[in-house]
């Protein structure tokens, strides 16, 4: 039986519940932002921000991941298409990006409200998939939006390499089919590449992706605010 869950680390309490560690990371990201316009590398902004306000690790996860120049958002706000405009449409979808913020969000980890408008959280694959309690949750809430958007088709899009990739392949496949989805599953060695240079809608919240994609929908910024997803947000601006 699974008893897995995606929730919080131990100490991101510590890290990311009190006011004071709240306003040193709206701070941070302020910071970091004015750096990335000014085409500082992220690695050298991050870590020049994350030694002026003495971040751990977490927190400059965080930092990143919430962070982007004034170009970046704009260039990712032109793309981002709205809810009725996914209506008919073939979308794409980051299968384990998807997949594991949703994971984390159920399990009430902190999700980090970025400046770009979206959501990330502190988790990650390693290597290695394994479905939690709140995996078939996630699914369902993906196949709620889905129907009530009467999307035309919905693939999703794993990364190859990743153990277990073809296992969650197969149950999102068998969800389809009991549940009549016009779903489908593919295998990627570079998911990454393949979505940026898809002409299809694209749900991720990878940076890289959305910078590099040619229209996007923000799935988790739905859920959260249109379907009143409960999630244990921190907005960092």
């Amino acid at each position: 039986m699974n008893n897995r869950n995606r929730g919080k680390n131990t100490g991101d309490d510590t890290l990311f519940a009190s006011e004071k560690q709240l306003t040193k990371l709206r701070m941070a990201v302020q910071d970091m932002q004015y750096l990335l316009t000014r085409e500082y590398p992220e690695k050298a902004a991050s870590e020049l921000v994350g030694n002026r306000y003495r971040l751990k690790t977490r927190q400059i996860q965080a930092l990143r991941g919430a962070s982007a120049s004034e170009i970046q958002i704009s260039n990712r706000k032109l793309k981002q298409l709205k809810a009725e405009e996914v209506k008919e449409q073939t979308v794409y979808l980051d299968g384990f990006n998807v997949l594991i913020l949703l994971e984390s969000l159920l399990s009430d980890a902190y999700i980090f409200e970025g400046v770009d408008g979206c959501f990330r959280d502190l988790s990650g694959v390693h290597g290695t998939y394994k479905r939690v309690n709140q995996t078939a949750g996630v699914i369902q809430a993906v196949a709620e939006f889905f129907t009530k958007n009467e999307i035309h088709k919905l693939v999703w899009i794993f990364d190859q390499p990743v153990s277990n990739s073809g296992r969650i392949k197969q149950i999102i496949l068998e969800f389809a089919a009991e549940h009549k989805l016009n779903w489908d599953a593919e295998l990627q060695y570079n998911p990454d590449k393949f979505l940026a240079e898809s002409h299809e809608i694209v749900v991720s919240s990878d940076a890289w992706i959305l910078d590099h994609c040619k229209k996007w929908f923000n799935l988790i910024e739905y859920l959260i605010k249109e379907e009143n997803l409960p999630a244990n947000l921190i907005r960092t601006q």
